[in-house]
């Protein structure tokens, strides 16, 4: 690994650092997001309305990142990653510290996503700068295995917590790991020098006609996701009643899983083309929000979980089908600079729904019930299949 990671970055620059911060970052994360949902639900008491409401605030510096890059344009890449992990330990001290009030919860959800979109921004930027010439896309890929590692293990340090601690769990005290593990990451961070430009592609919004049937696969594919990413894990807690420690087990093998089928997935999309898999990963999709929606009315309520639980793996799986409306970007972009410039505008077109479906989807749930919240996703899901069918790369670059 050492070897490889040599040949992949230049030795004149801080990559071993900045990848023990990234690493250091995921097991604060994994702590952190393995209990939120529960804390809310059995803490804060937040139903699915409030549910709903929570996730808008928590998505919306998503959709505010690119107005933030604008400001501080003439910082570097790494003293904003600096930043970015310091409002990330200010939005997980703060949720440590504040009584389980609902406004003070979502405040400091919102100042620890804020500080987490701020690093997403920048990780791209620093990897592609610390690459060797060619060597970007293997860049690339060791930066989201070495979060992912630290994100899988602070989801099983949840899960063998609870193991031995049993009986209640106590949210505070890990908040506050959490914390401390990302004072640590911030200390790490602050030894990365250097004054690396941030990536312009991510200080603009960049539209181009031909590029049309992308943006609108974002609005499908981020509106649909968003159900599973927010709802999926609450209805596993407030209809099943399934514990922190079962919960951070369901992150930890979907993480797993989608760590060892992504290669899979690209090479499908190599094999077949992306135009297929865009059409095809609905009919999965299809299954997974009919079980998920209404396994509780077909199966014995223990039964039912698990088909949830196997239903909520597999829509991770799935979920990676996405790679290919990037491959497709690639195929009729005329640079890499126009590709992830649309790329990053895509990203940013995909959070304008997500704010939107967070806040609606609390909203269904609560008025006509869950059923109806996964038959909208499956909806959402067949409707990007209908638009992805239309892709004709050959016709759409000449536009």
């Amino acid at each position: 690994m050492g070897n490889r990671l040599r040949e992949t970055f230049s030795e004149n620059s801080c990559y071993k650092i900045f990848f023990l911060s990234l690493l250091i970052t995921g097991l604060s994360f994994g702590i952190y997001k393995g209990l939120q949902d529960n804390y809310l639900a059995e803490v804060v008491s937040m139903g699915e309305l409030d549910r709903g409401i929570t996730e808008f605030f928590r998505e919306l510096p998503g959709l505010l990142l690119i107005f933030i890059l604008i400001v501080f344009y003439t910082f570097s890449a790494e003293t904003m990653y600096k930043i970015g992990a310091t409002v990330t330990l200010l939005g997980v001290a703060m949720l440590a510290i504040v009584p389980p009030v609902k406004v003070l919860v979502i405040v400091s959800m919102f100042v620890h996503s804020l500080g987490d979109h701020i690093q997403l921004g920048m990780k791209n930027t620093l990897t592609l700068n610390y690459a060797r010439p060619g060597k970007g896309g293997v860049a690339l890929g060791y930066q989201n295995s070495i979060h992912q590692v630290g994100t899988l293990a602070g989801y099983l340090v949840v899960v063998l917590a609870f193991a031995v601690l049993g009986g209640k769990m106590p949210f505070k005290l890990f908040f506050a790991l959490s914390g401390a593990v990302m004072l640590w990451g911030v200390i790490v961070s602050l030894r990365i020098t250097g004054n690396s430009e941030t990536d312009d592609t991510k200080r603009r919004f960049y539209f181009k006609k031909k590029f049309t049937k992308y943006y609108m696969l974002e609005v499908f594919y981020g509106a649909r996701k968003q159900v599973f990413f927010t709802f999926g894990p609450y209805v596993l807690i407030l209809m099943y009643g399934a514990s922190a420690m079962v919960i951070s087990l369901l992150f930890a093998v979907s993480a797993v899983c989608t760590y060892f089928f992504a290669p899979l997935v690209g090479k499908i999309i190599d094999r077949f083309g992306y135009k297929i898999v865009m059409i095809m990963d609905t009919l999965i999709l299809v299954i997974v929000c009919f079980f998920y929606g209404f396994s509780h009315h077909i199966f014995p309520e223990k039964i039912a979980f698990i088909v949830c639980c196997v239903n909520y793996v597999l829509d991770s799986i799935i979920s990676l089908a996405s790679m290919a409306s990037n491959v497709y970007v690639q195929d009729i972009s005329d640079s890499p600079d126009e590709m992830k410039a649309t790329i990053s505008t895509g990203v940013s077109v995909n959070h304008m729904i997500t704010v939107l479906i967070a806040l609606f989807g609390g909203w269904i749930w609560h008025a006509v019930g869950v059923e109806t919240l996964f038959i909208m996703s499956a909806v959402l899901g067949l409707a990007n299949s209908a638009y992805a069918a239309t892709v004709n790369p050959e016709k759409d670059r000449l536009r």
